[in-house]
């Protein structure tokens, strides 16, 4: 197999990352790409690294591995922990598996394989994601949507803005989550509370976006494009 997976490894503790870099190194299908043992350290470089996968341990102090899952935007999560109480949230994010300790290499190839069937064959012909919304389950097809934020009355919910003009409010999902089953190339989250479909974009520079979609006054829509966030939106754009 020709593919590899570009992989961040993250663990606080530096006796399980060297064991967990052990085995990976025995993974062909994994390129590690950098191992770290403090998660603020990892998001103060994600904007600098191109990887495709992180393997993270989920209890660690300052940022947990659920959280820090759901700031890695669109990329595969695959957990390892002591713990199994946290197996519902992770695939709640749709992390791609979960792994407690100790970690087996025959186990943990299982996982890899699983990230690569997500890598190498997405699915390009659906067209529609399956969510709930405030009035029961709906279709939310990609091609509908211009952008998608936090509701302003609770940031669990998701107010996704539709081509027709309408807002359809989604209940209880995190940005991680929507990423994950949203068309890669077609959608880039710009800043902590909004996700927008590229093809809305209308005008755009370092700091800020403007959509071709107008507010009730008949003004554009101006989103900020984060520093975090900015790179990934540059090169989905070719910029």
């Amino acid at each position: 197999m020709n593919t590899k997976i570009k992989c961040l490894l993250l663990d606080d503790e530096l006796p399980g990352l060297t064991y967990l870099k052990m085995l990976c190194e025995q993974i062909p299908e994994l390129e590690i790409i950098k191992a770290f043992n403090d998660p603020q350290k990892l998001l103060e470089e994600v904007p600098k690294l191109d990887f495709d996968l992180c393997i993270s341990d989920i209890e660690m102090p300052g940022i947990d591995g659920l959280t820090l899952a759901n700031l890695l935007q669109d990329k595969l999560v695959i957990f390892t922990t002591a713990y199994k109480n946290y197996a519902a949230e992770a695939f709640d994010i749709n992390a791609v598996d979960y792994i407690t300790k100790p970690v087996t290499k025959e186990r943990l190839e299982k996982a890899i394989a699983k990230a690569l069937e997500r890598f190498q064959k997405p699915d390009v012909s659906k067209k529609f994601i399956s969510l709930n919304t405030d009035k029961g389950k709906s279709l939310l097809y990609f091609d509908q949507i211009h952008y998608i934020k936090s509701a302003s009355l609770d940031s669990r919910d998701k107010e996704v803005n539709l081509t027709d003009g309408s807002v359809l409010l989604l209940k209880n999902i995190n940005f991680g989550s929507l990423l994950n089953q949203l068309p890669k190339t077609d959608f880039c989250r710009v800043n902590k509370k909004e996700i927008i479909a590229l093809s809305a974009v209308q005008f755009f520079n370092h700091n800020e976006i403007t959509l071709s979609i107008h507010e009730k006054n008949g003004k554009p829509i101006v989103l900020v494009l984060s520093e975090t966030y900015r790179n990934d939106f540059l090169a989905k754009v070719k910029i």
